[in-house]
This record gives structure tokens, C-alpha cells and sequence, in this order.
């Protein structure tokens, strides 16, 4: 048994179909005689090879100002560690500055524990708390 369906019979989500009627035939030109020419004249001609030489020229000066970027684009950066593009250590020496912050940080804090129990210890000898 096939499913009911209510409303549109399109799904959701889609549009319904365009309802496109032929096209309409109009002259482009009309000779003397009201027909349509099918050819070009001399200034039409004349008129198109200039457009086209003017979209060659444009395309011929794009192609130029991205060939130019590219080179722009690969010189290399002077820093003062020069890696080998694509390696690890190229895209891991930003990760490396804050990683080396954190290892200080960790040193100063377990140095300074370390400093402070031994402080600790000793004030302890000294008095003698703690001793039975």
C-alpha cells in the first residue's frame, strides 16, 4: 500500500518545480527586408577583438601580480633559528616558548618547596619540637 502524503508532493527541504514556459524568439538585427542577419558586421568584429584583447591583457597582468606574490611569498623569513620548512621543529618553536616558560615556573615553585621544608626542618631541630 503506498504512503499518504498531505499538502505539496515535494519533500521538505526542497522547492516545488518551476513551471518555465518556452523562450521567445526576438531579432537581434533586422536587414532592410526585416529578417534577422546571422552575421557579424566589420565594427561588431572590430569591437569584439578589442574586448578580447583587452581580457587577454587583464588575464596576462593578473597572471603577472600573482607569479610576483608567490615570490614575495616564498622568500624565505630571517630569523635567528633557520629551519627546514614543513619540519617538526618549525611548526613546534612556537610551542616551545611556552613550555620552557612553564618548566621555570615549575623549578622556581618545587625549589622554593624544597627550600621551605628544609627551613622548616632546621627551626624544628633547633627548638627541639616535636623531640619525646
Amino acid at each position: 500500500m503506498a504512503k499518504r502524503v498531505r499538502g505539496s508532493s515535494n519533500r521538505p527541504g526542497q522547492r516545488a518545480r518551476l513551471q518555465r514556459r518556452p523562450p521567445t524568439s526576438r531579432p537581434t538585427s533586422s536587414s532592410s527586408t526585416g529578417s534577422p542577419s546571422l552575421s557579424l558586421t566589420a565594427a561588431e568584429e572590430a569591437r569584439a577583438a578589442e574586448l578580447e584583447a583587452q581580457i587577454l591583457a587583464s588575464e596576462r597582468a593578473a597572471d603577472t601580480n600573482a607569479a610576483q606574490a608567490r615570490e614575495r611569498s616564498r622568500r624565505p623569513v630571517e630569523s635567528s633559528v633557520r629551519v627546514r620548512s614543513g619540519s617538526i621543529a618549525e611548526r613546534a618553536s612556537h610551542e616551545y616558548d611556552y613550555v620552557l616558560r612553564d618548566v621555570r615556573r615549575i623549578a622556581v615553585i618545587g625549589g622554593s618547596m624544597i627550600a621551605l621544608l628544609l627551613g622548616l626542618w632546621v627551626v624544628l631541630q633547633a627548638t627541639g619540637v616535636g623531640r619525646i
